[in-house]
This record gives C-alpha cells, sequence and structure tokens, in this order.
C-alpha cells in the first residue's frame, strides 16, 4: 500500500528554522517526482515547491515567496523527502503536506492534482 508520511513540524518563532521529513513506501521512490504543498485556515491549498525525478536529473522549483528560504532535498536511498525551512514568517503558518507524481519527464508539477499520493500533513507554526 502506498504511503506518504510528514514529520517535523512544530511551533517555532519567526525567524526560525525547521526541517520536515516525509517517508514514502509501498512505490518506486526514485521515479516519482515529489512536491511540498502548505493550507492555512480559511485558505486553498498552495504549492510550496518540488523536486523532480533522479531519472532525469534532479531540480528543484519553489513559490516566489519561499525562494531563498526553503531548501527541498530527496534521499532516494531511504525513501526520504526533505524540505529546510528558514528565516521563518508568521505567514508560512500552515498545515504542510508532501506529495508524490509519477513522472515520465523532467521536472515536477506546482497543481496538486497531478499528484498520486499524499500524507496527512503536519502543522507548522511561526509566532510573531
Amino acid at each position: 500500500q502506498e504511503q506518504v508520511a510528514e514529520s517535523g513540524g512544530g511551533l517555532v518563532q519567526a525567524g526560525g528554522s525547521l526541517r520536515l521529513s516525509c517517508f514514502s513506501s509501498g512505490f518506486t521512490f526514485g521515479v516519482y517526482a515529489m512536491g511540498w504543498f502548505r493550507q492555512a485556515p480559511g485558505k486553498a491549498r498552495e504549492w510550496v515547491g518540488c523536486i523532480s525525478t533522479l531519472l532525469y536529473g534532479i531540480d528543484t522549483y519553489y513559490q516566489d515567496s519561499v525562494k531563498g528560504r526553503f531548501t527541498i532535498s530527496r534521499d532516494n536511498a531511504k525513501n526520504m523527502l526533505y524540505l529546510q525551512m528558514d528565516s521563518l514568517k508568521p505567514e508560512d503558518t500552515a498545515m504542510y503536506y508532501c506529495a508524490a507524481e509519477r513522472r515520465f519527464s523532467s521536472g515536477c508539477s506546482s497543481g496538486p492534482g497531478r499528484y498520486n499520493y499524499w500524507g496527512q500533513g503536519t502543522q507548522v507554526t511561526v509566532s510573531s
């Protein structure tokens, strides 16, 4: 059974850092692009960024508001995805989700509908 599970959320002060992790099982992790999304209360789920598959060369892509502050990485040997978040702002407060997208080409998608498997989310709260 395909599973994706996030961990590492918590409460942090503005300017601080958190590292989210996402473990995947039940599918061939290396052929899936992986994305991070977030959803704040009363708002739509938004794309944070994504990382492409090893097969076509690993590239990362980010939403403008997190560029230079967030870093996505993956460890294919461990089926792990990471989101390093630095210089956190109160507007980063949200439930964070990781998701897996089956890819047959380079790149990765920003649209949530392109993703096949989703985790349950981990809460990140940034206090001012």
